[in-house]
């Protein structure tokens, strides 16, 4: 019988939510939506889906202490090292080569590590259809569209086709991928009642992508190769580095699904957020009477619709309105909430100004 694997990916940096999130502990390692950091939530999630023994991470080599110290039950044979980021297609390929050396025929559901996900049980629900749908065609590429409640700007979109029938859950062939739009474009896709919101989850064999990475990305089927031949060796860490150093940084949607045949969307509705700003902190973090959302008790007068988070020392706020707020012992962020995505632009001025320690 045919086994599936979860595929977590956890090697991004949360840019966007500069400065609580830095590379030395970034997003997915952070608390950001109640007790549990975003990895430990997702880890927990899947164990609904299936056994513990079955869900893989991929991240890159610095993180993993913090793996280790918040999955202390976390298998060291389940980790697949990067060794820096190169984005979420030689991450996926990675994976898959080492996925098909443990099981041949392994299905695959790669999915991020820092989503939230409000409905474990739909969630559940919706990979079964996948993996089934998988099952009945070898060839298909799976992911998951969100059904959207508003016209966001800051998803990227799935525009459906005709509807597929015969499966479990509302499949749809794929008439194209949007990256994220302008206001007046998202008003658009949402008002067609066509478009869903790229969720970033995939479910496929890892043979199967493999296939179309050779197809696709050339150059990223070479250096898998490469990396396939040292599996199991003492060579696998220098090999991957001298791979990575040299194949492009590539998304999967860009590099494969956007160019891609057979690729079925399965429309979900499960709570899903990519949480992938404050703005989305804040939206989806239950408020008090004036709408605020008030972290380590900063002092407040005249303040609505903010989210205002301090460090511990003594802050005070008084007479604004929609802002996010941010406080950390070295760095201090201010934002309108509707220009919160621009937070990545401050992480890459930072970036060019030197001041990497910020970082």
């Amino acid at each position: 019988m045919e086994k599936t694997y979860a595929l977590i990916m956890a090697g991004g940096i949360g840019s966007r939510f500069w400065p609580r999130s830095r590379k030395a502990l970034p997003k997915q390692y952070l608390p950001l939506l109640g007790k549990e950091t975003m990895i430990q939530a997702v880890c927990h999630r899947l164990q609904d889906f299936l056994p513990k023994e079955f869900i893989f991470i991929v991240s890159t080599r610095s993180q993993l202490p913090l793996i280790k110290a918040q999955l202390p039950w976390f298998k060291a044979s389940h980790l697949i090292i990067e060794p820096f980021g190169k984005n979420t297609a030689p991450c996926i390929g990675l994976a898959a080569v080492h996925l098909q050396h443990i099981d041949p025929d392994a299905i695959m559901v790669a999915l991020p590590s820092d989503h939230l996900i409000a409905d474990t049980e739909k969630f559940t629900e919706i990979l079964n259809a996948a993996v089934e749908l998988v099952t009945q065609d070898p060839h298909a590429l799976v992911t998951i569209g969100i059904e959207p409640t508003y016209p966001a700007t800051g998803y990227g979109y799935i525009q459906r086709g005709e509807r597929i029938d015969g499966v479990h859950g509302k499949a749809f062939t794929v008439r194209a991928f949007a990256e994220k739009p302008t206001v007046e474009v998202a008003g658009q896709f949402f008002s067609t009642g066509e478009f869903l919101w790229n969720s970033g989850i995939f479910v496929w064999r890892a043979g199967t992508i493999l296939q179309y990475i050779d197809e696709l990305i050339p150059d990223l089927s070479t250096g898998l190769r490469e990396i396939r031949q040292a599996l199991g060796s003492r060579r696998l860490a220098a090999v991957t580095e001298k791979v990575y150093k040299q194949i492009h940084s590539d998304s999967i949607d860009y590099g494969i699904m956007e160019h891609a045949s057979n690729v079925i969307v399965l429309e979900a509705n499960f709570g899903w957020s990519d949480v992938g700003s404050w703005e989305e902190v804040y939206k989806i973090s239950p408020k008090d009477e004036d709408g605020n959302i008030l972290i380590q008790d900063p002092i407040v007068k005249n303040v609505r619709n903010c989210y205002i988070e301090g460090s511990g020392r003594v802050m005070a706020v008084v007479g604004v309105e929609d802002l996010i707020v941010v406080d950390t012992p070295d760095a201090l962020l201010i934002c309108r909430r509707d220009q919160s995505q621009e937070v990545k632009w401050v992480v890459e001025k930072l970036k060019h100004s030197g001041l990497q320690k910020l970082l």
